[in-house]
């Protein structure tokens, strides 16, 4: 459970984020785990660990600066907002890194950071994170929110890939009652990715 109750946070301090970019220990939490991700993406990329800090560091930073100056559209997702932010703070990097007097090594990252494929790459695996940890939000939120044998039904089925005679003996509960109660945490699990992906967790204080 600590893994998700990790990933409730971090979406917890995108919205605080979002709402006050100046808010230096949300901050501070976010750039320890998202500049990991950044820097493993950067050494799968062949970049050398010196280069990798220095392009960890200095996407962080712009980031940084990003969020003092980015006017957030409430209709868009936080997911969204993040990918756009990030995607500002490459270009600037890149575009940073071919200035001249840049060293040949900087250079090459720049160029690197500059093509399709590499910007893609990266926030492909941003996104694939913050989704992971939404999936990993909603299901924590939706487990205590339904009885034990509710989300066991559920478990069974969708996860472990029972048929509903095999859960419903496990249980027990009667077949019809398992793909029923299947179907209810189905459903409250999309209503809360949908929530969470569109509000943050903070979104239920009144």
């Amino acid at each position: 459970m600590g893994g998700a109750q990790d990933s409730l946070t971090r979406i917890s301090l995108l919205g605080r984020l979002r709402r006050d970019p100046a808010d230096q220990a949300a901050w501070a939490e976010l750039v320890e785990h998202y500049g990991v991700k950044i820097h493993a993406w950067c050494l799968r990329w062949g970049i050398q660990e010196a280069d990798a800090q220095d392009v960890t560091q200095d996407v962080l930073l712009r980031l940084a600066r990003a969020m003092q100056n980015f006017t957030y559209d409430p209709k868009r997702s936080v997911r969204a907002w993040l990918k756009t932010l990030t995607n500002h703070a490459l270009s600037d990097f890149a575009e940073n890194r071919q200035k001249p007097g840049a060293g040949s090594g900087d250079s090459a990252v720049g160029l690197m950071l500059h093509t399709l494929e590499a910007r893609a790459d990266l926030l492909s695996r941003l996104e694939e994170e913050f989704d992971r940890e939404l999936l990993e939000a909603a299901t924590t939120r939706v487990r205590l929110r339904v009885e034990p044998q509710t989300w066991e039904a559920f478990r069974l089925t969708a996860i472990e890939g029972l048929s509903g005679a095999e859960a419903a003996a496990r249980i027990p509960m009667q077949v019809a009652q398992v793909y029923v109660a299947k179907r209810r945490v189905q459903k409250l699990l999309q209503e809360e990715l949908k929530r969470l992906e569109q509000d943050g967790p903070e979104g239920d204080s009144p």
